[in-house]
């Protein structure tokens, strides 16, 4: 009877991993050639909220459209009461989006500009200078992205988090380096990231900004992403044979 116990305790454990899995780390070459890759290079100093049509960055003309801002509607800035020990109010994002995933309107502005601590330079920044959150929309669900983001001086203070189209959270990774560090997730569950916030999580004293952005559908991401039925059936294969055990030990 305890085996089985355990065993239904596993594959219990198994199918609710699997309904709580979100995203996936990866690395910069788990984007294929043909993913899309924004370079803050392709338009001029000082341009403001830049919005990338496909063609800005080379790519397909049925690709994606990536348009940038400070946060989405239904969400503000943190005050000191919301926000971790440490972190810039202006970089520290609170609220969740509103259904429909847009940006506001109102809020702190991107940019592009120069960054000496980037060897890739020019970068996007927040507002202020190297201080402010960043957010971006993909006119298609896709599966991946991810980007450099930089310069770290504190790990696990600054984080992207990836945005369903209803507003919902899909995932988050935090830097866990120090310098220029690239930051990538891809869905578990295919193309539904909407959109991007890039934005802090706890302190960094020397600011941040993006550069490099990559973003590409499932076939354009190349990750270990587990399959959930497979796992479920594996749950529930562990508890059949512990069931076909307890018999046998009769």
């Amino acid at each position: 009877m305890k085996f089985a116990r355990y065993i239904l305790l596993a594959a219990l454990a198994t199918t609710a991993s699997v309904a709580n899995a979100a995203v996936i780390r990866v690395a910069d070459d788990a984007f294929t050639a043909d993913a899309g890759l924004i370079t803050f290079s392709e338009f001029a100093m000082g341009t403001v909220n830049p919005v990338y049509t496909p063609a800005d960055y080379g790519a397909d003309p049925t690709g994606v459209t990536v348009t940038f801002g400070g946060w989405f509607d239904g969400q503000s800035l943190g005050g000191a009461g919301d926000c971790p020990a440490g972190a810039q109010l202006s970089g520290c994002v609170i609220g969740t989006p509103d259904a429909g995933l847009s940006l506001d309107p109102s809020a702190s502005q991107s940019f592009i500009t120069a960054d000496g601590a980037n060897p890739t330079s020019p970068v996007l920044s927040g507002t202020p200078r190297f201080n402010g959150a960043i957010s971006m929309i993909f006119s298609e669900d896709i599966a991946g992205v991810g980007l450099d983001g930089g310069y770290f001086n504190a790990i696990g203070g600054t984080a992207i988090t990836a945005f369903a189209r209803d507003g919902s959270i899909i995932g988050t990774v935090a830097n866990e380096g120090l310098g220029i560090e690239f930051l990538g997730l891809v869905s578990d569950l295919g193309n539904e990231i909407a959109g991007l916030q890039f934005s802090l999580v706890g302190a960094e004293p020397a600011g941040f900004a993006i550069d490099n952005l990559r973003f590409g559908f499932a076939d354009q991401v190349i990750a270990d992403v587990p399959e959930s039925s497979s796992l479920a059936l594996l749950g529930l294969g562990l508890l059949g044979l512990g069931f076909s055990r307890r018999r046998i030990r009769k």
